[in-house]
């Protein structure tokens, strides 16, 4: 993910280990994304982007087209305006990185990078901070793994994070976890940009490139690379300055409340329980006809996850999920068998062939009642295509929702699953209150888990087009 910057370095720098500091205080902030353009600080030395640089239509037009038709090119982000710090990697590091962030102010840019793909799980393997006052840190969370001392110092600030429901959960993990938030692609997706990615975002609202070509690298390579240490230290360059923009954009649309709303609820929600069955989100299983192969899935797929877990790597990279689908239509019962099998040919496959042998011969040999069973029925409505057989009623409400909820987020310009989510919509669709007021209808959204303000923009509209359909006799 990504996070931003704090202050132009106007000045002679003071280098702390593990961290730059400047002592030249921040520009100035001004209202609005691209309006304040100028005044974003230019790390790449020349002149900043003009005021405006990435389109000065208003700030609804702005955020609507993401861009203006006679914006100039965007100015690389080629350097962080102290330098690519040293990766904070022992106690004394992170006591000085502590107290810089201590002395600093305002909100608090925060990244983390990841190894999906190659590491079981979603850990962290490098934490990118910045602030005003601080500059910005890099964090080792493997040799640092305990960031509770941190974290405790920022426990009055802001975080700026972008796409926080990513990066929260690994943040947990090494103790930081905000009391307060601001995630500027949530905002951006409020706001109706059409593109919301950090690297877009950064362009469109500010006027600079980023270099995003190491988002997908693997992280858990130690020693980090120069170069993805200053693209990670980028990725937190300007984070502030983005959200300063958004959040100015956002108060001039009328929809700073809502957005903080729901940053309020990121952090408040709780952490998703673990799966009952996370074997059955195999990829390609909709094609395993019966429950002796949905046993030999479950088998392979727990064998996997083992195995996957003891060498901390991540699952497809031991066994990819379409050979789990092959060995569960197959059933092979030698080992020349699984050797004939097109998906058992790459080396990360057979590498360990007796072991997914092992698995089928398991499932094979299952009694019949602890097979699993072909459907598990979920707690919510049937998927929506079968409505209109099951429950036409249903089906005319949901589509008379549905129909609501893209209007007003027309109107709104941002996304409908922004404006309500499409799970609120079909629960609501499918056991609807027995009374189709807007009063009911809105406390009804708010506990299925509608944020306020959704349900104030969309219970009336929905309880009238419930009321359309009551009154023509359609329902």
């Amino acid at each position: 993910m990504s996070t931003a910057s704090e202050t132009e370095a106007a000045g002679e720098n003071t280098e702390i280990v593990g961290m730059s500091e400047t002592r030249a205080s921040g520009p100035e902030r001004g209202p609005g994304a691209r309006k304040a353009a100028g005044t974003v600080p230019d790390p790449t030395g020349g002149d900043p982007p003009a005021a405006g640089a990435a389109g000065s239509g208003t700030a609804a037009d702005e955020a609507r087209n993401g861009t203006s038709g006679d914006a100039p090119a965007a100015v690389p982000l080629l350097e962080p305006r102290e330098g690519v710090p040293a990766v904070v990697a022992d106690a004394a590091a992170l006591d000085r990185v502590i107290a810089a962030f201590a002395a600093g102010n305002g909100p608090v840019a925060v990244d983390a990078e990841r190894a999906s793909g190659y590491r079981y799980g979603q850990r962290a393997y490098l934490v990118q901070l910045r602030r005003a006052g601080a500059g910005t840190a890099l964090i080792d969370p493997v040799a640092c793994p305990d960031l509770s001392g941190l974290d405790a110092t920022l426990a009055d600030a802001e975080i700026v994070l972008h796409a926080a429901n990513q990066d929260l959960p690994c943040l947990a993990e090494v103790g930081l976890a905000p009391r307060r938030l601001f995630d500027t692609e949530l905002a951006g997706r409020l706001l109706g940009y059409p593109r919301v990615g950090l690297g877009s975002m950064v362009e469109n609202v500010l006027g600079f490139l980023l270099e995003k070509g190491y988002s997908a690298a693997d992280w858990s390579n130690r020693p980090l690379p120069d170069d993805w240490l200053r693209y990670a230290a980028l990725d937190v360059e300007l984070l502030v300055e983005l959200r300063d923009a958004l959040h100015d954009q956002l108060a001039a649309a009328g929809k700073l409340e809502w957005a903080l709303e729901e940053f309020a609820a990121i952090l408040a929600t709780p952490p998703k329980p673990p799966r009952a069955d996370p074997w059955r989100r195999t990829s390609g299983i909709h094609r395993v006809r019966n429950r002796r192969a949905l046993a030999i899935v479950r088998s392979v797929w727990e064998m996997r996850d083992k195995i996957a877990r003891e060498r901390d790597l991540s699952p497809g990279r031991v066994l990819q999920d379409a050979a789990i689908i092959e060995l569960a239509q197959q059933a092979p019962q030698s080992l020349p068998d699984l050797q004939a099998l097109p998906t058992m040919r790459g080396r990360a496959a057979r590498r360990h062939q007796s072991a997914w042998l092992r698995a089928v011969a398991r499932a094979r040999e299952l009694p019949d009642r602890r097979l699993p069973a072909a459907n598990v029925p979920g707690d919510g409505p049937p998927p929506a295509h079968r409505w209109a057989d099951r429950d036409p009623e249903a089906a005319k409400r949901l589509t008379a929702a549905r129909a609501v909820v893209a209007a007003l987020a027309e109107e709104h310009s941002m996304p409908a699953e922004n404006l309500l989510q499409p799970d609120v919509v079909r629960r609501l669709a499918w056991t609807p209150p027995d009374e189709p007021s807007a009063s009911v209808i809105g406390a009804e959204l708010r506990r299925l888990g509608a944020r306020n303000w959704q349900a104030a923009l969309t219970a009336r509209p929905i309880a009238r087009a419930f009321l359309r359909l009551e009154t023509k006799g359609d329902l």
